[in-house]
């Protein structure tokens, strides 16, 4: 299956000079969507990434890492924006292209020693992923990789990363 043929690109979005890739086609189409998930896990099985715990980042992780997390036989967490998770929580601030942003984690999300990867539906400038693997280091967890559906190669999002395993199934 192609899963690219199954992903829109919706030009000038959310800005003009941005080409926007659309998953909303993916994941409507059944046989597309669970080919992504299963191949996403083949990926994991074959770079040795069995984690104890999925952590999603807000908002489209939380589509994909679930299932991986099942799939995978592991726990699912998830990363969230600020004001949004109702328990003590650490905060990282991290920059975006235009500006700054902030990710929150409950402070007693993950256990200690937990080994933890980090999903997302794309890759663009690594900010996010980077910034999701250092709130996670400071819960003392081990990060284990990162597992994306869509890689944006120009943006050299995977240079910011640790030098860790990254799965990406579609690059642009």
């Amino acid at each position: 299956m192609d899963i690219k043929s199954l992903i829109r690109d919706i030009s000038d979005f959310p800005k003009p000079g941005i080409m926007f890739r659309d998953i909303t086609p993916l994941l409507s189409h059944a046989e597309g969507l669970r080919f992504t998930i299963d191949h996403l896990a083949d990926q994991c099985k074959a770079n040795n990434l069995n984690p104890d715990i999925i952590v999603g980042m807000e908002s489209r992780g939380f589509i994909f890492a679930p299932a991986l997390a099942y799939h995978l036989d592991a726990g699912f967490v998830p990363v969230r924006k600020p004001g949004k998770l109702p328990s003590a929580v650490h905060t990282i601030e991290y920059d975006l292209e235009y500006g700054t942003d902030q990710l929150e984690i409950h402070q007693d999300a993950v256990e200690k020693e937990k080994t933890v990867l980090i999903v997302d539906d794309l890759i663009a400038t690594g900010g996010t992923a980077k910034a999701t693997a250092e709130l996670l280091e400071k819960l003392g967890c081990h990060v284990l990789g990162f597992a994306f559906i869509i890689e944006l190669k120009d943006l050299k999002g995977r240079e910011r990363l640790p030098n860790l395993p990254i799965i990406s199934l579609v690059k642009y």
